[in-house]
């Protein structure tokens, strides 16, 4: 009798432990904060394009996305930097986050974002100050300010799409890692409204290789740029070309050309254009070898978001010039409006001549029409929205923002190229006609 009641005692002991055991494991552990499950995600599948919305600021030229961040989400806007290595945001006012961690130095969150170099902070710790934390140098695109701030790591969230212009769920990635960067960073030359920066550049922790990552996405990203500042564009990743190809029963990628793509060490995208032509003629340069000429054509070209016009070294700029006005009526001419040098009066001129970037190859041409040229800077005003970048620019040619909107461009690092539209005005759309973002 004894031992049938120890028998039962010791299954009710181990029962009671296995119970345990199995509870403890489903706790969250000391230090780790699980972010709040997304009652529209499926665990189960797997999204083949995320979808970013974007608007121009008014006062800039330049482009801002909102992100949904921390937990709870939250919007933090940021700039969108075509060529920058990763977000970082000003961490320093209203950051609040149940997620938010920051790894330690050495640790393998480090070594993905490139940096070994210790930070600490000695004051109390929150977002953006911790003991023993690897430190990021941050830059402000627009200023070439640079800074340096904490590695963290705090959830990401954004939208899928799988049919249309319809938003789908919103998917998260969970460490989402990025930069605290100091506060005077986000002082100058930003847009007011925003909080930091989204690096879209090709380095490990950019925005678009850590959404590759988390989701298995392709290596690829198309920007749709509004030139409307009310209205919302949009940037596409993963396979756009595949999976957004229907756009109003028309096939919106059918007529994209390609051109190589390179990626210099800091990550920067860069084409090679061969020749500008205005009405069909070629611009040449007083000076080619100041340009960075060479036999074979003008050389490097950036692509940029964080320039918004396009910028030419000043030799080419000049001659560029020279060669425009000889097809604009002289007397139309008016003084210019900074940064534009180059102005009309709009009453006198009913046409501007076109303007084609001849690429690798003569019959790959990046076509720039006359609302892509020209920008309004004042009523009755119409300047060459083309600016003067100097004699000692990053490239000969930056593409900016500007030459960049209502159209698509699709960064495909997976084939090392890059491919641009038409005018979606062509189509009688524009970008903000791709997605309904009414409700975000």
């Amino acid at each position: 009798m004894a031992s049938s009641v120890l028998h039962l005692l010791a299954i009710t002991l181990c029962c009671s432990f296995l119970f345990f055991l199995s509870h403890a494991k489903s706790l969250p552990q000391p230090g780790h904060r699980t972010p709040n499950p997304n009652p529209n995600r499926n665990p189960n599948s797997k999204p083949s394009l995320l979808v970013l919305p974007v608007q121009q600021d008014a006062s800039t030229g330049l482009h801002w996305a909102t992100l949904q961040k921390r937990t709870p989400l939250t919007q933090v806007p940021v700039l969108v930097d075509l060529n920058g290595k990763h977000l970082w945001v000003n961490c320093d006012q209203h950051y609040s986050s149940q997620t938010y961690q920051a790894p330690f130095c050495h640790s393998t969150q480090c070594s993905r974002a490139n940096t070994h170099q210790c930070l600490s902070c000695n004051s109390a710790s929150k977002p953006g100050c911790h003991r023993n934390t690897c430190g990021l140098m941050s830059t402000n695109p627009v200023t070439e300010q640079t800074g340096m701030g904490e590695l963290g790591q705090d959830v990401l969230g954004m939208h899928t799409t799988t049919l249309g212009s319809q938003l789908g769920p919103m998917v998260t990635v969970p460490q989402f890692l990025f930069s605290c960067a100091p506060s005077f960073l986000v002082q100058k030359g930003l847009p007011n409204n925003v909080q930091g920066v989204a690096g879209l550049g090709h380095t490990a922790i950019s925005l678009p290789n850590q959404l590759a990552s988390h989701f298995g996405l392709q290596h690829q990203f198309t920007t749709c740029l509004s030139r409307n500042p009310i209205s919302k564009g949009a940037i596409l990743f993963g396979d756009a070309p595949n999976n957004l190809h229907q756009f109003h029963n028309q096939d919106i990628f059918h007529d994209m050309a390609y051109t190589p793509l390179t990626v210099s060490p800091q990550g920067e995208y860069n084409v090679r254009v061969t020749a500008i032509r205005i009405a069909q003629q070629n611009v040449v340069p007083a000076n080619p070898t100041s340009a960075n000429m060479g036999t074979s054509g003008i050389g490097g070209t950036m692509i940029s978001t964080a320039t918004p016009y396009t910028a030419l070294h000043h030799t080419i700029y000049q001659a560029f010039n020279q060669m425009f006005a000889k097809h604009v009526p002289k007397e139309a001419q008016v003084k210019g409006v900074a940064p534009f040098e180059l102005c009309y009066d709009s009453r006198k001129v009913n046409s501007f001549p076109c303007v084609d970037f001849v690429m690798d190859t003569p019959n790959v041409v990046w076509k720039i029409s006359a609302e892509e040229l020209t920008v309004q800077p004042q009523s009755g005003i119409t300047c060459l929205g083309f600016v003067n970048g100097g004699l000692n620019p990053k490239a000969a040619i930056t593409i900016g923002a500007h030459q960049l909107e209502e159209k698509l461009v699709v960064f495909d690092l997976a084939r090392s190229r890059l491919g641009f539209s038409t005018s979606l005005r062509s189509y009688g759309h524009k970008c903000s006609d791709l997605f309904d973002f009414t409700n975000l």
